[in-house]
């Protein structure tokens, strides 16, 4: 069994099924916790609709789709900010191929790709709910941070800085397809 990661178009069929089911299940968590319902189908065909990822694409972004043995599994991307840094976003993996080292593998390759890019640092924002993420940040040496944006549902923000002496921002980074075991 192994996990593969590479660059996807953001408006491929296999990333608006991943970013679907990222979104469905991020709402329906917080509408869940909120009021004691799911998300209302028309809200969830807007907000999907509405928030295309087209800034998840070069120059100035990217979209990773992690496959597992070959089945897509989840996604990851980044987006420049400005010169030296990028907003880690849309780190998901389906429900059934979690605990699998795909999310750490995942956030990795979503690094390298940042620093193709050439961002030293990377930012995310997430909510309280989402614990299992903010574990995986911090697991991974995502520090958390005064806010970056004033995203409506953020709760918390993280950074990473993405230079250390073996890998420094400048290093050209390959974004070619990754085999990983």
């Amino acid at each position: 069994m192994s996990w593969t990661i590479t660059p996807e178009p953001f408006d491929s069929p296999v990333a608006a099924a991943l970013w679907r089911a990222y979104y469905t299940e991020v709402s329906d968590r917080w509408y869940l916790l909120h009021t004691g319902r799911r998300t209302e189908p028309d809200e969830l065909e807007l907000s999907v609709a509405a928030d295309s990822g087209a800034e998840l694409t070069p120059p100035g972004g990217q979209l990773l789709v992690a496959r597992y043995d070959g089945e897509p599994a989840g996604s990851a991307g980044v987006r420049l900010l400005d010169a030296t840094t990028c907003e880690l976003t849309r780190v998901f993996l389906y429900e059934g191929m979690r605990g699998r080292g795909g999310a750490a593998r995942l956030v990795a390759a979503a690094e390298d790709a940042a620093r193709a890019l050439g961002a030293r640092h990377l930012v995310l924002d997430t909510r309280s709910d989402l614990v299992e993420a903010r574990a995986l940040y911090t697991r991974l040496g995502y520090t958390e941070t005064e806010p970056h944006n004033d995203a409506e549902y953020a709760e918390h923000w993280f950074r990473k800085s993405l230079e250390s002496p073996g890998n420094p921002a400048n290093q050209e980074i390959s974004t070619s397809p990754a085999r990983l075991n």
